[in-house]
């Protein structure tokens, strides 16, 4: 059914178009003359502008050739750092494609953009019925998920979403993931010469021990999680550290734990600051919110019948991480992120399995068909 040769050969052109956030251009143009050629009204929205890249969101729809749910395949344009100049290798002893390791491969998530490509086409050799279809190639997801929230939704008007963004292999549905909020933090204490009169000045970085100290941090329960994640400040040994900017998150499934967690780790990071004399500059921001769908939801039945279709056998999970899966339930979408097998994303040994490859587009096809 899949034609594992022409999908390996589309993802391996995907990859090797460079796509760093914020300048996706050059496979978005790629994109677009793809979905046109496969019968798809095709659009780009303004998010780019609104966000400073390239271009925005690449946006398609098929008209259905029969009554069914209306629904929305998604994934994300841009890769992360080191992802230019990506050379693309076909591991045959092993069955899997990789990078040469100077870069990332792009399989996040290029894999899910070769897939629903894939998917599609079968469906239009086999000149099946289908309900209506949409797509959205997302901008700049990595860093910010910045597509998906400024995504020209008067465009988009699925009942269903399906992301394909996940490492699990095909068949992981991923029904419930967290809320983030971000958390700026400036420390103000108060220069002096370290070797000279260290007494007169108030140590930035000793501020933010202490708080950092009485603070709970990384694993805070099954459904929330907290992180000190940068720390900038110094001017020179001699000097007592005058400020310090500190970049920390916390998540949770539940709304309410999250609260808890981001109010205890302002709460900490002031005390901590009074106690010392010093001053505190705290920015905190809602990022993305949480999403739980019901493993009762008809979108899950749609989901465990193409794939016993497939004779694959799929399993309900939840995340830690964030993506457009988030933006787009908050934005009225129900949606769920699909497991596409890419492995080691984010770093120079990501791979995928081809025959992972080939499954992902089997599931859109199987997906399509049950709406």
């Amino acid at each position: 059914m899949v034609n594992k040769d022409r999908i390996v050969n589309e993802f391996i052109e995907l990859v090797k178009i460079d796509s760093p956030s914020s300048k996706e251009e050059k496979i978005a143009k790629v994109l677009v003359e793809k979905l046109e050629k496969l019968g798809f009204e095709v659009v780009i929205d303004d998010a780019g502008t609104k966000v400073g890249g390239q271009t925005g969101n690449v946006i398609a729809t098929l008209k259905g050739t029969r009554p069914g749910k209306k629904i929305l395949f998604s994934a994300h344009m841009d890769t992360v750092s080191p992802g230019e100049g990506v050379n693309p290798i076909i591991d045959e002893e092993n069955g899997i494609i990789k990078s040469d390791e100077t870069t990332v491969l792009g399989a996040d998530d290029k894999g899910g953009i070769a897939a629903i490509l894939e998917g599609i086409r079968i469906l239009k050799e086999k000149n099946e019925d289908h309900g209506d279809i949409q797509v959205v190639f997302s901008i700049w997801e990595e860093g910010g998920l910045f597509g998906a929230k400024y995504l020209d939704y008067s465009k988009i008007d699925a009942e269903y979403a399906f992301v394909l963004d996940s490492g699990g292999s095909p068949g992981e549905i991923i029904v419930k993931g967290p809320a983030q909020d971000k958390i700026d933090v400036k420390i103000i204490g108060k220069p002096a010469h370290a070797g000279v009169a260290p007494e007169e000045g108030v140590s930035a970085i000793m501020v933010a021990a202490r708080a950092i100290e009485n603070m709970k941090l990384l694993r805070i329960d099954e459904d929330t999680t907290a992180n000190i994640g940068i720390v900038k400040g110094g001017i020179a040994t001699n000097i007592v550290m005058p400020e310090l900017e500190i970049k920390a998150e916390s998540r949770s499934l539940v709304d309410e734990k999250l609260d808890m967690q981001t109010k205890h780790m302002v709460e900490t990071f002031k005390k901590a600051a009074e106690d010392s004399n010093a001053q505190v500059e705290i920015n905190v921001e809602r990022m993305y919110g949480a999403f739980n769908i019901s493993e009762d939801d008809e979108i899950i039945t749609m989901l465990k019948k193409a794939f016993e279709n497939m004779g694959v056998k799929s399993y309900i999970t939840s995340t830690g991480g964030g993506s457009d899966t988030n933006i787009l339930n908050s934005n009225g979408i129900k949606a769920v992120n699909l497991g596409i097998g890419m492995k080691k994303p984010h770093t120079l040994q990501e791979y995928i399995a081809i025959e992972d490859l080939v499954k992902s587009a089997q599931m859109v096809y199987e997906i399509i068909k049950q709406a």
